[in-house]
């Protein structure tokens, strides 16, 4: 491939000690499946270390960021961005779905479909992810993802139609806590017995990436260390947790809670619960659906203000994002969409359901109740990215994969690379 140079008015690094959110915790596994530590490529490389550059510029070669600069470029450039904002790929760890494809159902030319559209909003790594289901139908549909996660990576350095990067699976359940099920069955849930917990990683084959579960269920922290054990990153989420329970949970290991204040004990002054514990243990990074319906505008801005540096945006959005409203499936059972701009899926007595939200909007969103541009982007490219144990992406830095987007006008996506190519 050529050496490829962007110069763009504005560009938000997302960078480590570029004055955005920082990560609050590591990845399980270090660099994770196929991961690469940013830094590996373009040693003694410039880069100015800014949050952010007006004007700036982005040397790319064979894929990866081998020069950040500010000011003009050291010549003429290949693509010259007049105005927007020019920021990292975007990385969300929790997906149901896309386009009309709920991804439990595990069909490769739907995955193929909605890796190589989800560039449109921004997106250039995601984590697709299976709710709560039988533990029989779970090894099926890991085994067969497993299958398809190689072919899926490897498109997205296709020179013809580059993809997303697809960073492994995210199983939200079984072992969760009916109290706090919200849109999941509660005939599925179960403890995380050994052997279920064994027979998750055999199916997964090295493919399951998070695992969503409540720490109060029996045998939990062990499954937590098991799960940590094999690299996988153990989330808290559907729980009914007191915050104690939250705290021997990232003492066993765990790093992250699933959509925060959604499906969780809240906050109270004298039981802090999951959502207290969240905040205040600088263990856990929390994932955050900023649609402004599954959490109000200012609740949002306080979770940022509480926990720096441990916030990651997510948009667990189901098989009716990005289509008209109707009635679309959720664990393989059915969930309507509302009419409506970002109005989420409701199962049918009214239970929120995954969203229907972008990740640039995500970010608007962010941006919109005072949350500052740099860290809005961090929360949805670095901070997600280190937390999956990939250094690799998530910033504009030298060593870094080219997975960038360009933000126009209200910040939606107007195009992205991905590994220097060009996807719209």
């Amino acid at each position: 491939m050529a050496e490829l140079l962007i110069a763009a008015e504005n560009i938000v690094t997302a960078a480590q000690g570029a004055g955005s959110q920082g990560a609050g915790g590591q990845g399980a596994g270090g660099q994770g499946a196929g991961g690469q530590g940013a830094g590996s490529h373009g040693a003694g490389s410039q880069s100015s270390g800014a949050a952010a550059l007006s004007p700036g510029w982005v040397l790319i070669e064979d894929g990866w960021i081998t020069a950040v600069g500010e000011g003009d470029p050291p010549r003429t450039p290949d693509e010259h961005l007049p105005h927007g904002v020019l920021v990292p790929g975007f990385v969300d760890l929790q997906v149901n779905g896309y386009y009309g494809v709920e991804f439990d159902a595990a069909r490769e030319p739907e995955w193929r479909m909605v890796a190589a559209r989800l560039p449109e909003t921004g997106t250039t790594s995601f984590v697709p992810t299976f709710i709560t289901a039988p533990l029989p139908q779970l090894y099926d549909r890991l085994s067969t993802a497993a299958a398809l996660i190689p072919a899926l990576t490897g498109a997205a350095g296709d020179a013809h139609d580059p993809s997303a990067r697809v960073l492994g699976v995210h199983v939200e359940g079984p072992f969760i806590n009916p109290v706090r099920g919200g849109a999941h069955n509660p005939d599925w849930m179960t403890d995380p017995a050994p052997e279920a917990v064994q027979g998750l990683l055999d199916a997964a084959q090295g493919a399951l990436r998070i695992i969503t579960l409540a720490p109060e269920r029996a045998g939990a922290l062990d499954a937590i260390r098991e799960f940590t054990r094999h690299g996988v990153l153990a989330s808290v989420g559907h729980s009914d947790a007191l915050a104690h329970q939250v705290a021997e949970a990232a003492d066993a290991g765990a790093r992250m809670v699933t959509h925060l204040f959604n499906g969780q004990r809240p906050l109270h002054h004298r039981e802090p619960g999951v959502v207290g514990q969240a905040l205040a243990d600088h263990r856990l990074t929390s994932g955050l659906i900023a649609d402004f319906r599954h959490v109000a505008g200012p609740v949002t801005a306080v979770a940022f203000a509480a926990a720096p540096h441990r916030i990651a945006l997510v948009t667990d959005a189901a098989a009716c994002a990005g289509m008209p409203p109707g009635p679309y499936l959720l664990g393989g059972q059915r969930i309507e969409l509302p009419a409506g701009d970002g109005v989420p899926p409701v199962r049918p007595g009214g239970t929120l359901a995954g969203s229907a939200l972008r990740m640039d909007v995500a970010v608007s969103n962010m941006v919109s109740v005072g949350v500052s541009l740099p860290v809005a982007v961090s929360a949805a490219t670095r901070i997600p990215a280190d937390l999956a144990g990939r250094a690799d992406l998530g910033r504009i830095a030298p060593g870094a994969r080219a997975d960038l987007a360009w933000l126009g006008a209200g910040l939606r996506a107007r195009a992205t690379w991905i590994a220097g190519r060009r996807t719209r």
